[in-house]
């Protein structure tokens, strides 16, 4: 239960500030607004880590260096997200997203990919997978 209130939280967030970022780009440009969100969630994870404590930066050996380089991939997103926001609306480039994701992390699973459990696919998945599209299409 904790980790679906925390999904939803990070999904509603997500949907927030993929349209914060679009406004704000209007004004500055898409990699101003970019650098903007990275430092400006940079200085909140940071405050947040102070008060909280509970890292342990031991393990920072450990982590692969690719692995290391995944907030870097924020970049890209936000850039992406902001410039589909103003081709195709946010109920879209949300929803693209979410299938991206969904069809992505499929693979992933299925795969064992990034040291991930392999999971069997069955059918009900694929038919999640073809009704989101489905949906989406209907959307446009």
């Amino acid at each position: 239960m904790k980790g679906s209130f925390f999904a939803f939280i990070g999904g509603a967030f997500i949907t927030l500030q993929g349209v914060a970022n679009s406004r704000i780009s209007q004004d500055i440009g898409t990699w101003q607004t970019a650098t903007l969100t990275q430092l400006t969630g940079f200085i909140t994870a940071l405050c947040i880590l102070l008060v909280v404590r509970d890292g342990k930066w031991v393990g920072l050996k450990r982590v692969q260096p690719l692995y290391l380089a995944g907030g870097a991939l924020a970049a890209v997103i936000i850039f992406s997200n902001v410039t589909a926001i103003h081709q195709i609306g946010a109920t879209l480039t949300i929803s693209a997203v979410l299938i991206a994701q969904l069809s992505l992390t499929f693979f992933i699973d299925s795969n064992g990919w990034f040291g991930v459990a392999k999971q069997q696919m069955r059918l009900p998945h694929f038919i999640g997978i073809g009704l989101m599209i489905a949906g989406v299409a209907i959307l446009r």
